[in-house]
């Protein structure tokens, strides 16, 4: 319900279907959830019109595809941040490893701040949020043991106002990195970190573009996992299930790094990156 212009995870999910319009001569179409009463419509109506692969984007959309591909057997269907225990054959879950990029993110603030506190703001605590901001604590504390990480929660994935005023709050208690994980309504949080001249750490989409506030960004290909899934679907080669993307298969990672990081950091990063890789860090993906 973000919206395609939330400078993000819906924006990148949508780049990938135009992506696969421009190199596999696919035809797309889009429909736009305004609340979640859209997505049985939207999901049928997709399927009735005829489209044989059906993207679905968010984790809240899980048992509405479930359902829609139920329906329509000889549909298939995809989502995004979804994993099934048993799903129909035509249905496929895309997730990804959020935790691991997470922690590359967390173990940055670790070393860039100085007041000894960092901070997250999630949209709502839902599994893929909280791998992202798991990883981030855990990798913060790896890289100082004594830092402080505050979390907060907006409930929503598309007004700014609320992040902004999580993060606010946050950095009045002391925050000087402050992470989003809630989509457009996470730009607020950015905005905040702005204002208050501290770091601001974006997420989804590379998010250097917002200003020299950024950090990094945890980035997630949403737009290539979708777009892997759709040339599979036009080559007759769709499987239900479950795909996983993590470091090992660049599926998640940093975006661009300030210039104000030093060599060394960045030499740091890239050893905790195959560290992670190697299976030598064990990540928590989960939030107390």
């Amino acid at each position: 319900i973000g919206g395609l212009n939330d400078r993000g995870f819906n924006e990148l999910a949508n780049s990938g279907i135009e992506r696969a319009v421009d190199e596999l001569g696919v035809e797309s179409r889009v429909l736009e959830s305004r609340s979640d009463a859209d997505y049985i419509p939207n999901l049928s109506q997709l399927a009735e019109e005829g489209y044989n692969l059906i993207v679905s984007n968010g984790f809240l959309m899980g048992e509405a595809t479930q359902s829609a591909a139920e329906e329509f057997p000889d549909t298939n269907f995809a989502i995004i941040d979804f994993a099934y225990e048993a799903p129909p054959p035509n249905l496929l879950g895309l997730v990804f490893k959020e935790q691991e990029v997470g922690y590359l993110a967390g173990y940055l603030a670790g070393k860039m701040s100085e007041s000894g506190t960092v901070s997250t703001v999630g949209g709502q605590k839902i599994p893929p949020v909280d791998r992202f901001i798991a990883g981030f604590q855990a990798g913060a504390k790896a890289a100082n043991p004594d830092i402080q990480t505050l979390n907060g929660y907006s409930q929503d994935f598309v007004d700014q106002a609320k992040c902004k005023e999580v993060a606010l709050d946050q950095i009045a208690k002391g925050s000087d990195v402050v992470f989003q994980v809630a989509g457009g309504c996470g730009l607020g949080a950015l905005d905040a970190a702005k204002e208050e001249s501290v770091w601001g750490i974006g997420v989804d989409k590379d998010q250097a573009f917002l200003g020299d506030h950024i950090l990094t960004s945890a980035v997630k290909r949403v737009d290539e996992a979708v777009f892997q899934t759709v040339e599979k679907a036009a080559t007759g080669e769709f499987e239900g299930g479950l795909t996983a993307f993590g470091l090992a298969e660049d599926g998640v990672g940093l975006g661009e790094v300030s210039d104000q990081v030093e060599q060394s950091l960045l030499d740091e990063i890239e050893e905790q990156k195959q560290m992670i890789i190697d299976g030598e860090i064990t990540i928590p993906e989960t939030v107390p």
